[in-house]
């Protein structure tokens, strides 16, 4: 009988180990499809009918078979090919509320929120939350994994992507993405490529050389394309040194498929294909086809295949590859299953993101606040009814259906969806009242600068909350504060200098008024239970310990451009927009190169305790240890910060490292680290590799690009990088 067990055993494990794989499945799905079947699983509709007059689309009916989302694929049926369910998901599951429930879906912090807490762990925790809701919706593609670099502080879209620097943020989208697709649910890396401002996005030409964009945006996604592994990546929509990146040779078949080793799909963002000849370039896929003038992967792609302008294995790679990318997540094998949303979960999920990207940027000793304190005057920013979100195709409808604020238009040919604001129903003032129970609170709406400084004298400490809507389809002017709120700011600080400032903001903001007030938050834009992670933040029941993932500039005169370029563009009309001023020095590279001040650095972030950092090693193979002290009284955490300072005696300023760590008072940790050899090198575009100089190259320790405290040198000796 033992024998018996060994032996059905054996045979079980040698079936296992002849399981096809999902190459090999693909494979013999092509072989059962014909031409058509698969011209028909290579562009896909708009489903949100409900918002085709919103996007200027004329009326259409219902598609067949959607759930009516961002994008719908029909399916194979009679070949188990499913149809592709596509939600749009920056922040959480962006769609109308469930039909059947009539509940919407968890709004997430901003991206901004998620790379100020600097933790793989949370981005990972954040991702599995918003596929396991697509799931449970019935979505099977989540259009999630934005990791465009922030290069102007005007951007319309920061909000939803992860800063300016491309360690920080592909290592962060990249554990995102594994957090989707670990669901059942594919995700899409977007949007490739040097998608990086929103003013005339279409007609934009991003020009750029190819090292720089190599060291810099490019670096990003080929970091979270390696760590995160998503089967689907979008291309953008403007134009790369000439040619729009859906038909881009160079990005999508070059750099992506080639060097990258991408073995998913490249889906266009929704009115991105130019023509049915894209297909040549390496795109496999046509989104969103209400959106182009035609639907260029259908017919015309026909009729090119059948001129000869198209090869039928171009053909069949595209559609080997989405079925591949299907396989790979278990779209096939595990279909969506409709169940309710578990929201207190999934918002206790996004209140750590909120709690953890926090940053506290100054702090005169007023905080944390004393829950004894007896009058309490809470001012602006709607906080007695919730929290600002940002606008756009991200925005997510929560589960109790939110107010609405109309938002004046900064530019035209905006409508529906980005002419107006969601507030995520989480009062902070409600929260206030929570955590000082004995406290007096009185809520001015900070309307009129005189009402709100009365109330403010009244008060033992006045909070002001400052929101600044920030949107996709257009960037914002300059760097200001909307709608009087730095004068508001102003005139209660100068009635209470014991004032509290909260920013519920896309991207950094100027603070004319910052000498003047006692405290500085940033909450950025704070997602579905954001008002009671900031309230817990003012009490101390949490230490705000993050930190920034953008510097925040003194002016926009500091800027690589001053002034947003297209601004005056014509309808239609192509803009370069130079990114060679700047190069690969994105962000704080770029102030740090020129000795440029800044209001806040990369990287800052204060704490309700304080740390220390020493014994700063570096051993073989790039590998990197040091210790972190919590010297303060309270529990807190820090991000600790290595940074390549200078290389052969050139001064430089590179992000080599980072990690987050939590500690009890008193408490000590050892942290390892094994640095990326690319953030150390510079790209080679001859050798199409990376190339590591040998010689001495100096780091320094510390929380932020600006102090910097550990500082130890190792003598590296040269080699190669595949990319």
């Amino acid at each position: 009988m033992r024998l018996g067990l060994v032996l059905v055993a054996a045979l079980c494990g040698l079936g296992a180990a002849r399981a096809e794989t999902p190459d090999q499945r693909a494979k013999a799905l092509m072989a059962k499809l014909t031409l058509g079947q698969e011209l028909a699983l290579l562009h896909g509709n708009f489903a949100l009918r409900a918002y085709d007059a919103a996007y200027g689309l004329p009326p259409a009916p219902p598609v067949p078979g959607a759930l009516g989302s961002a994008g719908y694929v029909a399916g194979i049926p009679a070949l188990g090919i499913p149809a592709l369910q596509e939600v749009d998901g920056g922040l959480g599951v962006s769609v109308p509320p469930d039909a059947q429930d009539g509940h919407g879906s968890t709004p997430l912090p901003s991206g901004l929120a998620l790379a100020a807490g600097f933790d793989p762990a949370m981005a990972y925790a954040a991702g599995a939350m918003m596929g396991r809701e697509a799931f449970e919706r019935g979505f099977n593609v989540l259009l999630a994994g934005g990791v465009n670099l922030t290069r102007d502080p005007r951007g319309g879209r920061n909000y939803e992507y992860l800063g300016e620097d491309p360690l920080l943020a592909g290592t962060l989208d990249g554990a995102l993405i594994r957090g989707v697709q670990d669901q059942h649910v594919l995700a899409t890396l977007k949007h490739f490529a040097m998608n990086d401002q929103e003013t005339n996005r279409q007609f934009d030409n991003a020009v750029i050389g190819e090292a720089a964009f190599r060291e810099s945006d490019g670096l990003a996604f080929e970091i979270a394309l390696e760590t995160g592994h998503p089967m689907a990546v979008m291309c953008a929509y403007n134009q790369v040194n000439g040619q729009y990146a859906c038909a881009s040779h160079h990005l999508l078949d070059d750099v992506l498929k080639r060097d990258w080793g991408f073995t998913g799909f490249v889906m266009s963002d929704w009115g991105a294909v130019h023509s049915a000849l894209d297909i040549n370039a390496g795109l496999d896929q046509e989104s969103g086809e209400e959106f182009d003038p035609v639907t260029y992967f259908s017919t015309p792609l026909a009729v090119a295949l059948s001129q000869g302008k198209v090869a039928r294995a171009r053909v069949d790679d595209a559609v080997r590859r989405i079925l591949r990318a299907e396989l790979t997540v278990g779209l096939m094998d595990h279909p969506p299953v409709r169940a309710p949303i578990d929201f207190a979960a999934d918002g206790a999920v996004a209140e750590q993101e909120e709690a953890q990207g926090l940053v506290l940027l100054k702090n005169t000793g007023l905080l944390p606040l004393s829950p004894t304190v007896r009058r309490i005057a809470v001012i602006g920013g709607y906080a007695n009814a919730g929290v600002m979100s940002g606008g756009g195709s991200s925005d997510v409808v929560p589960k109790t259906l939110p107010q609405l604020l109309p938002v004046v238009q900064m530019g035209e040919g905006l409508a529906g969806i980005y002419t107006r604001a969601i507030l995520d129903p989480d009062a902070p003032l409600a929260e206030i009242e929570r955590q000082a129970p004995g406290a007096e609170v009185r809520y001015d709406p900070g309307l009129y600068p005189s009402q709100a400084a009365r109330l403010a004298k009244w008060a033992d400490v006045a909070v002001v909350f400052a929101p600044k809507w920030e949107t996709e389809s257009q960037d914002v002017p300059d760097l200001s504060l909307p709608a009087g709120e730095d004068a508001l700011i102003a005139a209660v600080a100068a009635a209470n200098p014991r004032t509290v400032v909260v920013l519920e903001t896309g991207n950094p903001v100027l603070m004319p008024w910052l000498p003047k007030v006692g405290g500085v938050v940033e909450a950025w834009y704070p997602g579905a239970e954001g008002g009671k992670a900031i309230a817990r933040a003012l009490f101390g029941r949490i230490d705000p310990s993050g930190h920034l993932p953008m510097s925040f500039p003194a002016s926009t005169d500091e800027l690589p451009r001053p002034v947003v370029p297209g601004q005056d563009a014509a309808p239609g009309q192509i803009t370069p927009v130079d990114y060679n001023i700047e190069g690969a020095e994105v962000g704080y590279r770029w102030f740090a190169a020129r000795h440029l001040p800044v209001l806040f650095p990369f990287g800052f972030g204060l704490s309700y305790t304080s740390f220390r950092f020493s014994h700063l090693r570096l051993g073989p193979g790039l590998g990197v240890s040091f210790d972190v002290c919590n010297t303060g009284k309270v529990a807190g955490a820090t991000v600790a910060q290595l940074y390549l300072t200078a290389r052969n005696g050139v001064a430089m300023a590179r992000l080599a490292g980072f990690a987050r760590v939590a500690l009890a008072p008193g408490e000590t940790r050892h942290v390892s680290l094994t640095l990326d050899p690319r953030v150390l090198a510079d790209f080679d575009v001859a050798a199409d590799d990376w190339a590591l100089p040998g010689g001495t190259y100096r780091f320094g320790l510390g929380d932020s690009a600006a102090d910097l405290t550990e500082g130890s040198a190792a003598h590296l000796r040269a080699q190669r990088v595949a990319p």
